[in-house]
């Protein structure tokens, strides 16, 4: 039996790529398809506004916004290229003051103990709106090839725990809506334990318990799960949150025939989405292992057949109109 060759990996010191935070790091991680990187780590949807932006007297390194959830929320990336230290916690606390940022991420190179337990503390002392991030960033390589970047989670909002506790105390929820957490924290567990490509807290639409974002695909493609219940359904789909979502998903449906044989399932193609529906009985408790076995199954197969189809499509990422 032959044995195919394999590439051994090298980690690449960080100032190999970047000398310096402000003149190197700062500019490559605001370009559009470097923060795709970081966002879909985060299972986020940013857009840059601003590079070394005025706080003050002092200047923060990038200032997004999170478009995936319309709540336009003020994303805040403090940058470091060495181990994290107090100075950079407190320019990031007087950062996110200053521009009243909701979602706070630390990149660095190294996180100690201490700074990883002050963000898993803010996470836990901190209402639902406010959501601190904590990255460690590497370069990576195989033999000759340039070095790649790697972003790795230390330190997330523990929202879903958070949501369980304040529906568990039935504070600002109602029933239904205690419900519906319960049934996504099952699916939660089901996609974790799968290992697939789509795991990770959910992102809640606004005001909704019926529509749940996993994942982005890249900015404006999300990959979501709905309950209808009204038609009693459930379904997982690929949600296109653009102005011009009905031309991108006629560029996809030009190889519709490819893409049924690879997905093995009945897919519904309409102007916004691509969708697969299944009835159930929501109200039968004990058939929710089985649903969310399916819903599981069939998020994992969007993921695997439409990453590279909509990452390869040649189209304008600035904000839409919508």
């Amino acid at each position: 039996m032959n044995e195919p060759p394999l590439g051994r990996l090298e980690r690449v010191d960080l100032r190999k790529a970047w000398e310096a935070e402000d003149r190197d790091f700062t500019p490559w991680l605001a370009r559009r398809e470097n923060l795709d990187v970081l966002a879909e780590t985060l299972s986020l949807e940013l857009e840059t506004e601003a590079q070394e932006k005025n706080v003050g007297l002092f200047r923060a390194d990038i200032l997004c916004k999170e478009v995936g959830s319309g709540s336009d929320a003020r994303v805040l990336i403090e940058n470091q290229l060495e181990r994290t230290d107090h100075a950079h916690l407190g320019q990031l606390m007087t950062y996110a003051a200053g521009l009243k940022a909701a979602i706070i991420i630390w990149i660095a190179k190294s996180f100690t103990d201490e700074h990883r337990a002050a963000l898993d503390w803010l996470n836990g002392i901190t209402d639902e709106q406010f959501h601190f991030f904590g990255l460690e960033v590497e370069l990576w390589r195989i033999g000759g090839s340039p070095p790649a970047p790697k972003f790795n989670i230390v330190s997330k909002p523990n929202d879903w725990s958070r949501s369980i506790a304040r529906a568990a105390a039935g504070v600002g929820l109602s029933e239904t809506g205690i419900r519906q957490r319960e049934y996504w924290g099952a699916l939660l567990k089901v996609l974790d334990d799968e290992k697939g490509p789509v795991s990770g807290t959910p992102r809640m639409k606004k005001r909704s318990g019926y529509f749940m974002i996993w994942t982005h695909l890249r900015p404006h493609f999300r990959l979501a799960t709905v309950i209808d219940r009204q038609h009693n359904q459930i379904g997982a789909e690929l949600y296109v949150n653009h102005s011009n979502s009905e031309e991108y998903l006629e560029r996809l449906k030009e190889k519709e025939n490819e893409i049924n044989r690879e997905f093995n399932y009945p897919l519904e193609w309409t102007s916004k989405k691509i969708s697969c529906l299944k009835e159930v009985n929501l109200e039968d408790e004990s058939d929710w292992p089985r649903q969310h076995e399916w819903l599981a199954g069939r998020l994992n197969d969007l993921h695997r057949v439409f990453y590279d189809r909509v990452r390869g499509l040649n189209i304008d990422d600035r904000p839409s109109d919508d």
